[in-house]
């Protein structure tokens, strides 16, 4: 195995990359990207390929899988395991995760080695999830395209989704953090190829450079960032809020607001290492910034190396012409030496704005205090270990004001600052060794040097929602903006109430307002249907706030002041980073490398049957009702150490052992359909449930160890249905926890696998999978096999549409093929019923069976009915209607007794009780009790 790392660029033998491909949606600010990289090894022999892509640092990397030769090699993503490395011990060849200064400023690299076999091809797909943050009023976007070499065929997309006007959009000439822009073309404006097409609130562009223009901007592959800018029109008062699937987002921007002053102290490095050109860049930023100090703001400046220099000792001085000008002087007499006191110098700055601030006009209370501090070292006068520094910093601090720290170079101890800055309510910010320092400094102090509003509080419905991100901020700049998340508790609550308080110059400020959260839904799921969003849409605002809590739970975890409470924080955050596969820092992604025998091929795995080609999905045979693309062939019992994986484009059919599908399913808006072989009979019932609501299917977990959950996703209903919505199963887990634990997550767009290996599937593959206990056969497009434990079978269909209607979404059908391994004491909507018996009666006229407890009750006066045809399932009695219903994606109609009234006295209890906490429960029954 291979552990996936960051690393720094370097220089190696190069397979020859034939296509490159960068796509990215932009959902509402939260960007999916996927990265497709085809490379071939041209030499008879085999070689080393090495993949490497720069990401952005606030991104997570969401899945890797290579395909080698033909094999298909996915990644897992596990927690992190603290090992102690034994004097002399060597690497084994297993990349490191090197340090952050080694990045290159706000992006990191990705970078993975593998051999390929000659004459043959390799394929990288990976893809990663980031939120954009707004910085002086636009949201940026940056692709790396640094292949570093030409491309044959190179593309690069950006489709942004809005659910507001998009109201400004440029795409900036490439960007190089070494050197000056380029366009290709030697004109200003976006790069040469550049096609953008854009309505209000869609917007699709696209970079796809010959190697001849790509030849033109840079011969050695390094063509830069590609690099858009966007800002979204805002409603004024309460923000932008978005509501999907039982999670909503926030987004709150306000404008127009009086400026709040601010008391700023700016310590500043000039030990020996800032001399030359970052000193002289440092002192023009610092020259340009006191010409924007705004005359109600008050400032100091503190200079360090191994002796500390005050400006204007025991005091903060007002904006006048005249302290501008003294300040300029000092700034300009500054002359590097010497070595680096950051913890003395954090000391002196703090203590100069804390006194200020116990002493200052009563009538300034409204203001922001902020100490920027700069550096291009690590601490070597003084204290030099970074936790007492830490320790110390926040001491001095006390809360009352607020540390933006800055790094330049390499040399820095960006985790330092980071603590520094994160631990006081601030931010850092990084500057590669050779950038433009003066544009960074200078932009960076834009971003934090006009503030609107001070301590921030956004305060949601107590009993509607739950697991809220952070929603308290000490300030707000301008042309930013304040993102929260949350999950809903309260699925049937109409409104959602929001109240945001905040302080500006002059005055205390409260916003409230009651949004309606089925309108908010429906407009959320309108625009994207309308913006043709694609599989990225599903689930977005709950992968956002998975996002969000992730970072949140590691800035806790940072701040943490106990062992018990770091612990705590750190297991919150490896389930989150597991449950959304999110390479963080507390989990590493593994992948199995390919074994490259002697003779330079690729060792095969065990040979297995490919599935039948996929334009055969979801075709019944006429004489049977058997679905043969559902066929799973096996050979002799696969090693233990692996599993035997293999990709087919359909040219191989398997031998025929086809699944015999039983009726008994869940499928559409949903219908559940029920046989009872031993009756000879079909019943067929509706489940109205909720947008975000987990029901429980199949419940077997004391016993054989499956559970079989599935998700709701919520559709307006057609135009003139009786019914307010429709909801369809957009996820299905099947949890198999005998011998061993392992599960299946499916959805409309993927398939994970999790079990001794953890692999990600895409459904437009036909891929067939066996481990000792569990086999997977997917039918691309159409259909997914599950086989447990050799003899326990479920088929799930694909549904997917084109061009869907408003009422239409992509969902997935569950099916049970084969029940023989699940218990008589199976539980669940549909495992009930697997070992019951039912009866077919007819009940005198004048009656019903809406009584409780089996009783029957006279029906209405005036209403005469000679006899009603009932069910008798266990002590219960039953009334039905003759239907008629299509399955298996409408190739066959089945006709059934249906059950009224969310099949009430039909399954044991009522709805509440198959509802499940979340996806992966395999709670014991506690709910699902046979009430009468």
């Amino acid at each position: 195995m291979v552990f996936i790392t960051f690393a720094s660029m370097c220089q190696e033998t190069k397979a020859h990359i034939q296509e490159l491909s960068v796509q990215t949606t932009i959902i509402s600010r939260y960007a999916f990207t996927a990265v497709s990289c085809s490379m071939f090894n041209r030499h008879s022999a085999a070689a080393q390929a090495v993949f490497q892509f720069y990401i952005p640092t606030a991104a997570y990397i969401s899945n890797f899988t290579m395909i080698v030769a033909g094999r298909v090699f996915p990644s897992q993503v596990k927690p992190k395991e603290k090992k102690i490395k034994k004097e002399g011990e060597e690497n084994n060849g297993k990349p490191k995760k090197d340090s952050p200064e080694k990045s290159e400023g706000d992006m990191e690299l990705f970078r993975m080695e593998v051999t390929i076999p000659g004459r043959n091809q390799a394929m990288f797909l990976l893809t990663y999830e980031e939120l954009l943050q707004r910085r002086l009023g636009r949201y940026e976007h940056v692709t790396s395209i640094r292949p570093m070499q030409l491309v044959g065929k190179l593309s690069v997309g950006v489709t942004i989704v809005g659910h507001s006007r998009i109201t400004y959009l440029e795409v900036l000439p490439l960007r190089n953090t070494k050197t000056a822009a380029s366009n290709g073309n030697g004109k200003n404006g976006p790069p040469v190829s550049t096609v953008v097409k854009q309505n209000e609130t869609f917007c699709k562009i696209r970079f796809t450079p010959n190697m001849v223009q790509q030849a033109k901007i840079a011969t050695n592959g390094m063509l830069g960032d590609f690099v858009v800018q966007y800002d979204v029109e805002r409603e004024m008062g309460i923000g932008d809020i978005q509501v999907l699937d039982g999670h909503f987002v926030h987004y709150f921007a306000p404008k127009d607001l009086p400026v709040v002053p601010k008391n700023v102290v700016f310590v500043i490095d000039t030990s020996a290492s800032m001399v030359g050109t970052k000193m002289r860049q440092t002192k023009e930023a610092l020259f340009t910034i006191l010409r924007e100090l705004r005359p109600n703001d008050h400032f100091n400046f503190v200079t360090f190396s191994n002796r500390i220099r005050v400006w204007q000792p025991s005091k903060l001085v007002p904006v006048t012409p005249n302290n501008v000008r003294d300040a300029k002087k000092f700034i300009y007499m500054i002359s590097p030496t010497g070595g680096t006191d950051i913890n003395n110098a954090i000391q002196t700055g703090s203590t100069l704005l804390r006194d200020y601030l116990s002493s200052k006009d009563e009538t300034h209370h409204n203001s922001v205090s902020l100490i920027i501090f700069l550096t291009d070292g690590r601490p070597t006068v003084g204290v030099v270990q970074s936790p007492i520094i830490i320790g110390n910093t926040k001491a001095a601090v006390q809360e009352k004001f607020c540390i933006f720290t800055i790094g330049m170079g390499d040399d820095v101890d960006y985790r330092l600052l980071d603590r520094m800055s994160l631990e006081n309510c601030g931010t850092m910010r990084r500057i590669p060794e050779d950038a433009d320092a003066k544009a960074m400094l200078k932009g960076f102090y834009d971003e934090i040097g006009t503030p609107l509003l001070s301590d921030i509080r956004v305060d949601y419905s107590e009993d509607a929602v739950e697991y809220i991100t952070q929603h308290h901020f000490t300030n707000y700049f301008n042309g930013s903006e304040l993102v929260v998340a949350g999950k809903l508790s309260n699925r049937s609550s109409d409104s959602l109430h929001i109240q945001v308080t905040a302080s500006n110059s002059e005055r205390s400020i409260v916003l409230e307002k009651d949004v309606s959260l089925r309108e908010q839904e429906q407009e959320t799921e309108r625009q994207l249907v309308e913006a043709e969003a694609g599989p990225n849409a599903d689930g977005y605002v709950e992968r956002l706030w998975g996002y969000l809590s992730v970072k949140d739970g590691l800035k806790d975890r940072l701040r943490s002041q106990t062992s018990s409470e770091r612990d705590n924080y750190t297991q919150h955050v490896t389930n989150l980073s597991l449950t959304y596969n999110f390479f963080t820092p507390l989990t590493q992604i593994i992948v199995e490398k390919p074994e490259v025998l002697p003779d330079g091929t690729l060792a095969k795995a065990e040979p297995t049957e490919a599935p039948p080609p996929p334009e055969s999905s979801n075709q019944l045979s006429d004489d049977d009702n058997s679905l043969t693309p559902q066929s799973l062939y096996r050979n002799a019992p696969p090693k233990q150490s692996s599993e035997v994986v293999q990709a087919s484009s359909g040219a191989h059919k398997p031998n025929k052992k086809s699944v015999t599908l039983s009726k008994t399913s869940a499928d559409g808006d949903p219908h559940f359909v029920v046989e009872f072989p031993r009756s000879k009979l079909t019943v067929c019932f509706n489940i109205n449930g909720e947008p975000g609501h987990i029901l429980r299917l199949v419940s077997d977990h004391k016993d054989s160890g499956v559970t079989v959950n599935g998700a709701l996703i919520g559709a307006p209903a057609p135009v003139g249905s009786r019914k307010e919505q429709r909801t369809y199963f957009s996820t299905i887990t099947i949890l198999a926890n005998k011998p061993s634990r392992s599960y299946i997550e499916v959805t409309p767009q993927k398939v994970i696998l999790d079990g001794r290996d953890r692999m990600i599937l895409l459904p437009g593959t036909s891929i067939s999978v066996e481990t000792p206990h569990l086999g997977l056969l997917l039918n691309a497009n159409a259909n997914l096999t599950v086989t447990i434990q050799g003899t326990i079978q479920f088929v799930i269909l694909f549904h997917h549409y084109k061009n869907p209607a408003p009422y239409q979404r992509d969902h997935l059908g569950f099916y049970i093929a084969n029940s023989k391994g699940l218990s008589k004491d199976t539980h669940g909507l549909l495992g009930q019923f697997l070992y019951e018996d039912i009866t077919l009666t007819h009940i005198p006229g004048n009656f019903s069976t809406t009584g409780k407890n089996g009783t029957v009750e006279p029906l209405e006066k005036n209403i005469t009915v000679s006899s009603f045809p009932a069910l008798k399932l266990k002590d219960r009695t039953v009334t039905v209607l003759k239907k008629s219903r299509r399955i298996y994606s409408g190739k066959q109609t089945v006709d059934c007794w249906f059950a009224k009234n969310n099949a009430a006295k039909l399954i044991d209890g009522q709805y509440s009780d198959y509802v499940v906490s979340h996806l992966f429960d395999t709670g014991d029954r506690a709910n699902e009790t046979n009430t009468n």
